[in-house]
């Protein structure tokens, strides 16, 4: 008896500690993100203070998800996929954080942050695998694939805090924020007016064969499990995050944008910093070619006036040698599509 009240204690602090910790980074982000900017330009490069009180922060968070990895080993083992899913919830969002602000992190801090997550991915993974061992391998069937269905809702209406997939057993890939957006729809044009959004984020997850339209500024947007899809997006003021992308378009402009996993791809890029790749194939980039009624004035409203060129100037995080990564390569010139122009949000 002592020793299950043992486990629920420790399996109670551990949910106790990602509660904290979420509401931390939570706090962080709400202040990054209502900074006062008198001059209306983006605030200056890595100056010292904001530097230091990022790594200040980043830190605190990491010794927080390092002590709840080393609490797993003595909670309640009922409790433990939970546990491992706020953990994994936590470094999500502690990876959403150096994403926004990269934009004043020198290189080698933005660098070492994100191998920092990395190597808490996975220890995470390991845990998980030691304390909740696979099932022994079987032969069966394999199931076939659910392709995503439509919704019976009327036209292609964003989703407000909607449905969000559940967390695979032992996933480490970045979680789907709950925010509004697109998400599992098939065969569809996806249309949205995102100007005057409260929450300033936008989703698209689980989409295939669909064209996506979003005219106006978002704070973030989010990318996840795309197939066979084209996404024409205003400008992000934010970052964007792409996880998992098959033989998909994207016309992209924003102050920074991190890919994971994307193959067969095209990448049509304004970007005020490199962009950055992970574990992608046959990932191809040229500049932005979207245009809308009013996009050059929200362009301007986000700082991505100007072309910096960054769009080709792309960093492979997985690439370590001097030569250039097979991973990417500059679209030619006669394989570009010309400008894509969604005034007319329907089809």
């Amino acid at each position: 008896m002592e020793g299950e009240a043992d486990g629920s204690d420790s399996a109670a602090d551990v949910s106790a500690l990602g509660k904290k910790h979420l509401a931390m980074l939570e706090r962080l982000s709400n202040r990054h993100q209502s900074r006062p900017d008198k001059s209306g330009s983006p605030p200056p490069a890595a100056s010292f203070e904001s530097t230091s009180s990022f790594l200040s922060l980043f830190n605190e968070s990491r010794m927080s998800i390092e002590s709840r990895l080393a609490q797993c080993r003595l909670a309640d083992r009922s409790l433990l996929q939970l546990n491992f899913d706020e953990i994994s919830a936590s470094i999500a969002n502690l990876e959403k954080l150096v994403a926004e602000s990269s934009y004043y992190l020198p290189p080698y801090e933005v660098r070492s942050s994100l191998k920092t997550i990395s190597d808490l991915k996975q220890a995470l993974d390991n845990l998980s695998s030691e304390l909740i061992p696979k099932k022994k391998f079987s032969f069966k069937n394999k199931p076939a694939r659910k392709e995503p269905t439509a919704p019976s809702s009327k036209g292609a209406e964003a989703d407000g805090h909607g449905s969000r997939p559940a967390a695979k057993a032992g996933s480490l890939a970045v979680a789907v924020p709950d925010s509004p957006g697109f998400r599992n729809r098939a065969n569809e044009v996806l249309a949205k007016d995102v100007r005057g959004l409260e929450v300033g984020e936008f989703t698209l997850s689980d989409l295939e064969s669909c064209e996506v339209r979003l005219i106006g500024c978002t704070r973030a947007l989010f990318v996840h499990r795309l197939r066979n899809c084209r996404v024409y997006a205003g400008p992000v003021t934010g970052s964007v995050l792409i996880e998992e992308a098959e033989d998909c378009v994207f016309l992209l402009a924003s102050h920074q944008i991190r890919i994971h996993n994307a193959k067969a791809s095209d990448f049509y890029l304004r970007v005020r910093s490199r962009p950055i790749i992970e574990d992608c194939t046959g990932a191809r980039f040229a500049p932005y070619r979207l245009n809308y009624r009013g996009i050059e004035q929200d362009l301007e409203d986000a700082a991505l006036g100007e072309e910096t060129g960054n769009w080709s100037k792309v960093d492979d995080f997985k690439w370590l040698r001097a030569a250039q990564s097979p991973n990417w390569s500059v679209l030619p010139e006669n394989e570009r599509i010309g400008t894509v122009d969604i005034s007319e949000l329907s089809a």
